[in-house]
C-alpha cells in the first residue's frame, strides 16, 4: 500500500490485513526496536498473542510470527495483548498525524471518540463519505472497520480505568463505552485474557494510592523527546485561569463531550506524567486523546529530524536537543480565536486579552489542586460579546467577531477530523486572517506538520541570525526542502531565541 509511509526506513506493504513486508519487520522484532512501537503489532500464532515491536520476551519464530497494522487488527484475527509489554498501550501511530486523507482524518475522529458518541453513521457524516466508503478504506489500509477500531479503543480505556481508580466494575463498562456489563466483561477477557477483577488485582499489588478523584496514568512516546519548547510555549501563553503552571505540572482545563476536566502534566525522562480529574468518567478516552495530541506524543521524531538535518543549517540544531515537538492544542476553536488575539501584540497581551474573555464568558469551574477558575469560552457564548468592550483597533474587532460568528455557526471546522486545506482556504477568505494567523492555526489547531509561518517575527529573526533568507517569500522557497516537517523546523528556529516559550520554569 503505497499510502503507507514508514520514517524509520521501513515500508511495510499488507496483503490480506497483514503486513507482508516480514524480513524488515522481522528485523524491527529481533532487534526489540521501540522506535516501531505503534507503527505495526507483531502476533504468535502458537501463543495467540500480539505484542509491540519491542516486547522484552525472546522473539518467536519466524515462520510463527504475523504483522498487523493495527491493535484492533490484531484483537479482530483472534489474538490477545501480551501482559508483558502492553501493546494496547504502545504510543499511536505517527501516520494519522501527518496525513489528511479520509483514514487519517478518520483515525483522528475515532481517538476523539466520534464512533462511542455518534456511531459509525456519524463518523462517515463527519467525513462526507457513505458508511460503506468509510468502512472500506479502513478495512483496506488497517484491517479493521471502525467497530473494531473503537473497540480497542474502549478495551484500553477499561484497563485504564481498572488499574488506576476505585470505580465499581459496572461504572467502568459503561464509562469506557460499552453498552452492557458483558460485553465490557467479554472483551476485557478476549483482550488481556484476563478478567476485570484480576487487572484490578495485578495492578494493585505495590502501586501507591491515587487522589480521591483522580486517575494517574502514564502517557508513552516516541524517544527522544525535548520538553522545553514544548512546555515553555504552552507555561508561557497559557490563559490565567484556564491554564497554569503549579508545582513543576502544567495544568489546564478541559471542555470534554460529557462534563469537564483538569489535567495535570509534566515530563519525565520516558514518559510524560498525567493526572486526570474528570467530572464524568466517559470522557476519559477523549481527555487522553486531546491531551497527546496537544503534546504531540505520537510524532515520529527519528523521521523528522533524519530530514530536517540534511539542511546544515538545521543540523547543528538538532544535534543539540533533538526530539522537538510542535505544541498543539485540545481545542481548536479556543486556539483560533487566541491567534487573532495575538495578532501583532506581544505574549503578555495577548494572554491578557484571553483572560478578559475568560472572565467575562468562561464557566466557572472548581479546581481544589490549583488556581484553574474557568473553562475557555464556547463560541456560541463569544458570539454575543459586544465589540465595543474589546481594547484593540476596530479592524481587530471586525476579524475576531467575524471568526468568532463563523466557528460559532459549524461554517468551519477546526477539529481532530478537519480537511486541512478546506480550513484553511475559509479562513484565509475572513476579513483580516493572513498568512501568519492561518499557518498558525494549521500548525497548532489543525495539527499540520508541513503549517509554516514563515512572516513569524521569531522565524524570520532566527532565519537572518543563521544566515536564512529573512523574508517570507525566499525563505518559503528555502524551506521546501524541509518538506513535510515544516511545523518543526519553526520549532528548532524558534529555540534559538531568548525568550520564555523555550524554557520550563523552575518549579
Amino acid at each position: 500500500m503505497s499510502q503507507i509511509r514508514w520514517k524509520v526506513s521501513v515500508r511495510p506493504v499488507m496483503l490480506d490485513d497483514v503486513y507482508e513486508c516480514v524480513e524488515r519487520c522481522v528485523r524491527a522484532v529481533q532487534s526489540k526496536d521501540a522506535r516501531f512501537d505503534g507503527w505495526f503489532f507483531t502476533a504468535v500464532l502458537t501463543t495467540r498473542i500480539y505484542c509491540r515491536p519491542s516486547c522484552p520476551v525472546v522473539p518467536p519464530k519466524v515462520e510463527n510470527m504475523r504483522f498487523y497494522p493495527s491493535a484492533a487488527a490484531a484483537q479482530q484475527a483472534g489474538f490477545r495483548a501480551c501482559k508483558r509489554c502492553r501493546p494496547d498501550a504502545s504510543p499511536g501511530s505517527p501516520e494519522w498525524n501527518d496525513r489528511a486523507d479520509v483514514v487519517a482524518r478518520a483515525m483522528r475522529l475515532i481517538a476523539d471518540g466520534v464512533v462511542d458518541r455518534d456511531g459509525v453513521p456519524g463518523l462517515a457524516t463527519q467525513l462526507g463519505y457513505s458508511v460503506r466508503q468509510v468502512q472500506r478504506q479502513l478495512l483496506a489500509e488497517l484491517g479493521a472497520g471502525p467497530l473494531a477500531l473503537a473497540r480497542a479503543q474502549r478495551a484500553q480505556t477499561a484497563r485504564l480505568l481498572i488499574e488506576t481508580s476505585e470505580l465499581r466494575m459496572a461504572d467502568v463498562a459503561f464509562a469506557a463505552g460499552f453498552s452492557s456489563v458483558r460485553a465490557f466483561n467479554e472483551t476485557v477477557q478476549d483482550v488481556f485474557a484476563l478478567s476485570p477483577t484480576e487487572l484490578r488485582g495485578r495492578a494493585k499489588r505495590g502501586a501507591p494510592p491515587a487522589a480521591p478523584g483522580t486517575i494517574a496514568l502514564r502517557l508513552p512516546f516516541r524517544a527522544p523527546l525535548t520538553p522545553d519548547n514544548l512546555f515553555g510555549h504552552l507555561i508561557a501563553t497559557g490563559v490565567p485561569g484556564v491554564e497554569e503552571w503549579h508545582n513543576g505540572f502544567y495544568r489546564r482545563t478541559l471542555r470534554l463531550p460529557h462534563g469537564h476536566g483538569v489535567v495535570s502534566l509534566k515530563p519525565m525522562p520516558d514518559h510524560i506524567a498525567c493526572q486526570l480529574s474528570l467530572t464524568d468518567q466517559r470522557d476519559l478516552a477523549i481527555a487522553i486523546s486531546r491531551c497527546r495530541r496537544m503534546l504531540d506524543l505520537d510524532a515520529d521524531p527519528i523521521a523528522v529530524d533524519e530530514q530536517l538535518r540534511t539542511d546544515p543549517v538545521l543540523a547543528p540544531l538538532i544535534a543539540k536537543a533533538p526530539g522537538r515537538r510542535v505544541p498543539r492544542t485540545v481545542d481548536g476553536a479556543e486556539f483560533a480565536v487566541r491567534a487573532v488575539l495575538g495578532q501583532q501584540v506581544s505574549t503578555a497581551a495577548a494572554r491578557t486579552h484571553a483572560s478578559r474573555l475568560v472572565q467575562a464568558y468562561g464557566e466557572p469551574v472548581e479546581d481544589p489542586g490549583g488556581g484553574l477558575t474557568h473553562l475557555f469560552p464556547r463560541m456560541d457564548a463569544l458570539a454575543g460579546l459586544d465589540p465595543e468592550t474589546l481594547a484593540f483597533p476596530k479592524s481587530r474587532r471586525t476579524t475576531l467577531t467575524t471568526l468568532i460568528a463563523t466557528l460559532a455557526a459549524g461554517e468551519i471546522d477546526l477539529g481532530a477530523g478537519a480537511d486541512w486545506d478546506q480550513a484553511r482556504e475559509q479562513l484565509a477568505a475572513l476579513p483580516g486572517i493572513g498568512p501568519w494567523t492561518v499557518e498558525s492555526i494549521a500548525m497548532r489547531a489543525l495539527g499540520d506538520p508541513d503549517a509554516f509561518v514563515a512572516s513569524d517575527l521569531g522565524v524570520r529573526y532566527a532565519a537572518r541570525d543563521l544566515g536564512l533568507p529573512e523574508s517570507p517569500k525566499p525563505l518559503i522557497e528555502h524551506a521546501r526542502a524541509w518538506r513535510p516537517w515544516r511545523a518543526y523546523a519553526v520549532q528548532y528556529l524558534w529555540a534559538t531565541g531568548d525568550h520564555a516559550i523555550n524554557t520550563i520554569p523552575a518549579e
